[in-house]
């Protein structure tokens, strides 16, 4: 595989949407904000979606990040992460401390932004609560009593994953979430693997949620036997050890969502292998040790063609990695403003889905500015 040294300008990126055509994805009509179903909420006038998930935690970064530092003019949304179900399987969750931030609502409302509370937990209790009429009454009271306390905009649900018995339950959560918080006051979102999986009946979902976040990350990580790209535009067949792509992730969830409905992940972090030499080359051995979850920004960035690592680009994937300039091991995945503006536009104009979300906005933030959002919007914004 021929590697190519960092040296990407505009047209150069359209160089690489080129690839859109010689992979044979299938274009659709541009889907505006709302999609094709008429229960979505009107959310900011942008012509995509742009939802930011944000953790309570980034308070405590190196820099801090917090709502001051949220960009609100270049997002539809933000996802407050850090709230989980209690492992209690009472219907109670836990909020941390710190969570709360009335600055986050008062700033994103006054931008005409709204901000829903994002709900993660431990699978096995996502599934006893949905499977028990009781615990799913529990659930929606003490989430509609928090909500309407603190003036958030919905729900976003992160439950990973469902399994084929969760099917019909996860459906029921959903719509006593729809029917507690009714459209269009409010949103309700759900995070979705990019594999899909039996445990979602979209064709009943979709009438009831008004966005699927596909996490389109995590091709890479401690799981994978060597050194993977985290989040592959499109799939290189020269992979020996292929994990998925944006591109096949939408080939296969376009055949059971609205394209309106669906918002494309896209990670500003990576993973930084510390024991491989080359892209796909073996872990020897791969797990948490020798494979590190990093931020862009200081990471990434701090490295590219510098500290003695040099940048390139896997072109079929459409994705940038970094190599040990001295050759020794050391392989980081990670994507840049290049490859973000790529995806977004190869997402939401190519395929016409309805918008991205950013896992998790803080990591693009050095103390300066943040890149990858820009490219993000610029891409939107730009349009085809």
């Amino acid at each position: 595989m021929e590697r190519h040294p960092r040296f990407f300008t505009r047209p150069a990126i359209w160089v690489l949407g080129g690839l859109v055509l010689a992979l044979g994805a299938r274009p659709v009509g541009a889907q505006t904000v709302g999609g094709d179903q008429q229960h979505l909420a009107p959310w900011k006038q942008l012509p995509k979606h742009l939802v930011a998930d944000y953790g309570y935690w980034s308070q405590y970064n190196n820099p801090p990040y917090t709502s001051a530092q949220i960009p609100f003019s270049k997002v539809t949304q933000v996802n407050h992460a850090g709230v989980n179900l209690s492992s209690n399987a009472d219907g109670t969750f836990v909020v941390p401390d710190g969570f709360l931030e009335p600055e986050l609502l008062t700033r994103a409302h006054a931008a005409g932004v709204k901000v829903l509370l994002l709900v993660g937990g431990d699978p096995t209790v996502f599934s006893t609560i949905a499977a028990d009429p009781s615990l799913r009454a529990t659930l929606v009271a003490n989430l509609s009593s928090f909500i309407t306390e603190y003036g958030y905009d919905g729900v976003d649900i992160d439950w990973e994953y469902p399994n084929p018995p969760d099917r019909h339950p996860f459906v029921k959560l959903m719509a006593a979430i729809r029917q507690i918080f009714p459209s269009p006051q409010y949103l309700t979102s759900m995070d979705v693997p990019p594999w899909g999986g039996a445990g979602f009946d979209f064709k009943q979902l979709q009438t009831i949620v008004d966005a699927f976040n596909i996490m389109t990350y995590d091709y890479a990580g401690p799981w994978t036997d060597d050194g993977q790209i985290n989040s592959p535009i499109f799939p290189d067949p020269k992979n020996p050890d292929p994990q998925g792509s944006v591109k096949q992730a939408l080939d296969l969830l376009l055949k059971h969502l609205p394209p309106g409905q669906i918002n494309i992940g896209s990670p500003f972090y990576g993973y930084w292998y510390k024991n491989v030499k080359k892209l796909w080359g073996n872990c020897n051995p791969c797990d948490d040790s020798t494979v590190l979850y990093e931020p862009y920004a200081p990471f990434m960035k701090e490295r590219i063609n510098q500290r003695g690592w040099v940048e390139y680009y896997e072109m079929v994937s459409g994705a940038p990695y970094l190599l040990r300039a001295d050759g020794k091991r050391g392989f980081i995945t990670f994507d840049d403003p290049a490859s973000t503006y790529l995806r977004t536009w190869y997402s939401v104009w190519y395929r016409g889905v309805g918008g991205m979300f950013i896992w998790s906005v803080d990591q693009d933030y050095d103390g300066h500015g943040q890149e990858l959002l820009d490219a993000m919007y610029q891409a939107t914004v730009e349009g085809p």
